[in-house]
């Protein structure tokens, strides 16, 4: 029997923004994929698939049997803030995106404030559709703000505490509690230590999603739809030691095979 196969989203950079990349190639647009989640995939049983922006996720999903929404840049502020914050957002107008129709890559740079609206665009498509053929879907870091923005939610637009820099990323700055009868209570127990690499965070949830994993501050860390096979955490598991056998990518795999 075939195993499944997991698509995953990923980032794309101009070739200028990649330190040490030849210079003749400044001009040339790069994809790039995050090699840890690709082997945790592969770790818990399952194929991945990297999936670049310009994919039709109408041609793509009916091939799939789950979806891996991986982290990385700034969700587009346009997409759920009236008000920005000033710290992220000082002398960048994010708003401007949205009259140019989330249609091109305007360059993301390593500023708070990135955002990449083909990426925005092109994850919400993917996860439509993920959602309409009633696949798996598991969310990461960017993940679960996609996702709850997608849901009709909002986010923390900053959150400096808990953008760990100055370590390790599989160090373990603070802990997590899973709710009781959660899925992911019944991955990690009532609690977990995690990594901590974001700046922003889900606030107000989106339609059919409830937390199921906080911080100690209260900040929403883990979330799950009531009805579909939808999880998402806001830690990095696929960069922490044990990450091979984390249960996030068991879940995901377990459910793509059914």
């Amino acid at each position: 029997m075939p195993k499944p196969l997991i698509g995953l989203s990923g980032r794309r950079r101009a070739g200028a923004r990649i330190r040490g990349f030849p210079p003749v190639f400044v001009d040339v647009e790069v994809d790039l994929y995050i090699a840890h989640y690709a082997q945790a995939v592969h770790a818990a049983g399952a194929v991945a698939l990297h999936v670049p922006l310009d994919a039709d996720p109408a041609d793509v999903v009916p091939r799939l049997d789950g979806v891996l929404l991986t982290g990385g840049e700034d969700v587009a502020a346009c997409l759920y803030a009236d008000r920005l914050h000033e710290q992220v957002y000082d002398g960048i107008d994010p708003f401007a995106e949205r009259a140019a129709g989330f249609d091109n890559d305007r360059g993301a740079s390593n500023s708070p404030a990135d955002s990449v609206p083909l990426r925005d665009a092109f994850e919400i498509a993917l996860l439509d559709a993920a959602v309409g053929a009633g696949l798996p879907v598991l969310g990461i870091c960017r993940g679960p703000q996609l996702i709850n923005i997608a849901a009709g939610g909002t986010l923390h637009q900053h959150l400096p505490e808990h953008a760990a820099t100055d370590g390790p990323p599989d160090a373990t700055p603070h802990t997590v509690t899973t709710t009781e009868g959660s899925q992911l209570r019944q991955m990690y127990g009532p609690e977990v230590a995690v990594n901590s690499l974001h700046h922003q965070a889900v606030d107000q949830l989106g339609e059919g999603y409830i937390a199921t994993a906080h911080s100690p501050d209260g900040i929403i860390e883990g979330m799950e739809h009531t009805e579909l096979p939808i999880i998402a955490v806001q830690w990095h598991p696929e960069l922490m030691t044990g990450a091979l056998e984390d249960p996030c990518f068991r879940w995901l795999v377990e459910h793509a095979s059914r």
